[in-house]
């Protein structure tokens, strides 16, 4: 029954995750004193690609890349436990291959947009790859840190403890027990979170989804040669990976419970990060390209950290 529960929340994700830019881009209209395009926005946006014509790039990675970063971000979603609950999907080890589920959409992405032989889309390409390189360390010291706690709160038997390095180990309830103890190294965790967020989806201060400079873009220029159905598919992809970062940082604060208090409460948890998303890019100013590679230094050096005090404290 259990499995149905973590279903329903599954097809909340798949059906609401276009709603999460909307948030963000409302909240930063208020900011801004305009009144902003309407939540569901990005639904409309959608619909009217997806009747659209398109123009295709000759090759095969143009072609296909729409679809690998679509299907790759639902299938990483479908490793976590939404809202508290247990991903039937779930083994040990299985963050690896969320993450590099994640990992093959960026490459398929970067693909296409070499596919097209240009300039512009080759460097967006090439400045995608070097912050994922530094992204990457900081997710998984991120994932350590998680599984870490839960062998420290005494989860598992010695025999057992691989199943630690399970996404529903890690995130399904466990760490709400740390948090009550008072886990230093913990409160660390959110922050590495929250900065991969932003920069894995190429939110500001990593990036402007909304500029039209090519010489600063990084994701939207991979895309600019997309349209019709292949460009929707792209910004669906792109919302899902948002949407994915949402849950796992909401994920680590939800306790164990009931299904419907349990999907309200992680359900509000990712409508407050898309406010504070929006909060960060109305305030804040985009980083200079050279100083992205700082941040993303900062966030591995947290993450270390706080895994070493995991072991010390």
């Amino acid at each position: 029954m259990k499995e149905y529960f973590w279903l329903i929340q599954f097809l909340f994700s798949i059906v609401l995750a276009p709603l999460l830019p909307g948030i963000i881009s409302r909240v930063k209209a208020i900011f801004a004193g305009r009144h902003g395009k309407p939540l569901l926005q990005g639904y409309f946006d959608l619909w009217r690609l997806m009747r659209k014509g398109e123009i295709l790039c000759q090759g095969w990675p143009f072609v296909l890349a729409p679809a690998i970063v679509a299907a790759s971000s639902i299938l990483a979603l479908a490793f976590l436990p939404l809202g508290g609950q247990t991903s039937p999907l779930g083994f040990a080890g299985d963050f690896i291959f969320a993450a590099y589920l994640l990992g093959m959409g960026r490459f398929a992405l970067m693909l296409g947009a070499l596919a097209t032989g240009s300039a512009f889309e080759g460097m967006g390409a090439s400045r995608e790859a070097a912050f994922s390189a530094l992204a990457e360390p900081a997710l998984f010291l991120a994932f350590l840190i998680f599984s870490s706690f839960c062998i420290d709160m005494g989860h598992f038997s010695t025999a057992d403890t691989g199943s630690a390095f399970s996404l529903n180990s890690m995130l399904k309830g466990q760490l709400v027990l740390a948090w009550h103890y008072g886990k230093a190294p913990l409160f660390i965790a959110p922050i590495v979170l929250f900065i991969l967020l932003l920069a894995e989806n190429c939110r500001i201060p990593v990036d402007d989804p909304t500029t039209h400079l090519e010489l600063t873009m990084i994701h939207e220029v991979m895309i600019l040669d997309q349209s019709g159905p292949n460009l929707a598919f792209m910004q669906y992809g792109a919302s899902l990976k948002l949407w994915f970062f949402a849950s796992l940082l909401a994920s680590l604060t939800i306790p164990p419970m009931d299904f419907l208090p349990a999907t309200l409460l992680w359900l509000g948890q990712i409508a407050v990060i898309g406010v504070l998303v929006g909060l960060v890019e109305s305030l804040m100013a985009r980083l200079r390209l050279v100083r992205v590679p700082h941040l993303l230094g900062m966030a591995s050096a947290l993450a270390a950290l706080a895994l070493i005090l995991t072991q010390v404290s």
